[in-house]
């Protein structure tokens, strides 16, 4: 069966997610535990690692919002698809802090070209050719990349249980991932114009949106970071638990794969801030749950309800920024994603060091459930205070009608 061009699109960036994010990014997570247990690595290096990784995420977050090139852009998304997979080859060729620090940056580099580029680059494609501005199919690749790091690394420990032909075996993976996610993404058309000749304008937002949206987002960035880095290290640490992490971090994945098309469906009902809001408060279930009680359905509905929440979290803000400016959303995607990122640099570090100082990840989550909070109320006080999240809103319900 041949596929429609909106569906190879769609499905270009699936592929560039879970090879960038879910196997040069995500693999690091179940990787962690076995990492730990066969070389010197100890808890504050591996937070420090995660931190590098997304320095690297913010690097590219920069770069993204600084080039409104298309043609420049979409050559730098090729340059991060081969990043992805020769820094996850090279993560097994030594244990030298200073080169895992290099990789785990360039790594942290490439996940940002799926993550924004591409983001931008599909949505411009997709505004172009009159098709629904929306990023959820994209996204989906997230939560398959997770499932697909998750069941790779359970897989490869009954092949081989060493954590550096786990790595080798990883970016052999990645390869396969790179060939549709670099063939199925077309060359951008650099015209301000849609396919039926329409123009295409930017609607820049207020100061208060900005403000607001970007601290928000920020707060959000520091919830998702320490879930998403320490919750196979976490529930390892649980004696009644041991085992159950790989399996955890699947089940995030898993929800997070359908769900980020559900809020799709969810903001045509309620507007971008009402389900932005919703994907917030249970977000801060998912992180906290852990903490009151570490019982297997506990942590289990835990990463449920993190997985079903993130990535919406993440594909709402970043199709708002592209409705916002449809001739190059990108741009202000990466305003987005630096505050985004930038907790998710300080986050893990700080959650490494708190665990190895006591013995556990439990401050790391409850602070980390606070930014989620105060994330909350910024979006109440943003939905009832500014016009142009009333009018993201209206824009979100009239989808439907696309």
């Amino acid at each position: 069966m041949l596929l429609s061009p909106r569906l190879k699109v769609l499905l270009a960036g699936v592929f560039s997610q879970i090879l960038c994010i879910g196997v040069a990014r995500f693999a690091y997570t179940p990787l962690l535990p076995v990492m730990q247990e066969q070389t010197w690595m100890g808890d504050a290096t591996g937070g420090w690692l995660a931190a590098v990784n997304y320095m690297g995420y913010m690097a590219g977050a920069l770069i993204a919002a600084s080039i409104s090139d298309l043609k420049l852009k979409d050559t730098l998304y090729r340059i991060g698809l081969v990043l992805a997979v020769t820094t996850t080859a090279a993560m097994a060729l030594t244990e030298n802090l200073t080169l895992w620090v290099i990789l785990r940056f360039l790594s942290g580099l490439s996940s940002a070209g799926s993550m924004l580029i591409v983001s931008g680059l599909i949505l411009n494609w997709l505004i172009r050719h009159h098709h629904r501005g929306e990023l959820g199919i994209h996204f989906a690749g997230v939560g398959v990349g997770i499932v697909v790091a998750a069941l790779s690394v359970e897989l490869m420990m009954h092949l081989s249980q060493n954590w550096a032909e786990q790595w080798l075996w990883l970016s052999a993976l990645g390869l396969l991932l790179a060939i549709p996610a670099w063939f199925w993404l077309p060359r951008p058309d650099t015209a301000n114009l849609t396919t039926s000749g329409t123009t295409l304008t930017d609607s820049p937002p207020t100061k208060r949106f900005m403000a607001l949206m970007l601290t928000a987002y920020f707060c959000a960035g520091y919830g998702y970071v320490i879930t998403a880095t320490f919750i196979v290290a976490f529930v390892e640490q649980q004696p009644a638990l041991a085992g159950m992490g790989p399996t955890s971090f699947a089940l995030v994945g898993l929800a997070a794969a359908p769900a980020v098309m559900i809020w799709d469906l969810v903001a045509r009902q309620v507007g971008y801030l009402n389900a932005l809001l919703l994907t917030l408060v249970l977000q801060i279930g998912g992180i906290l749950l852990p903490v009151i009680h570490t019982s297997l359905p506990v942590v289990l509905l835990s990463a449920l309800l993190f997985g079903g929440t993130f990535i919406g979290s993440v594909s709402l803000v970043l199709t708002m920024a592209g409705r916002l400016y449809p001739t190059k959303p990108a741009k202000l995607m990466g305003k987005m994603t630096l505050s985004y990122g930038s907790a998710q640099v300080i986050a893990p570090a700080l959650t490494g060091m708190l665990a190895a100082w006591t013995g556990h990840y439990n401050i790391g989550l409850w602070i980390a459930g606070g930014f989620v909070i105060l994330g909350a109320f910024l979006v109440i006080w943003l939905k009832f205070t500014d016009q142009t999240a009333q009018e993201l809103d209206a824009s979100a319900k009239l989808v439907k009608a696309e």
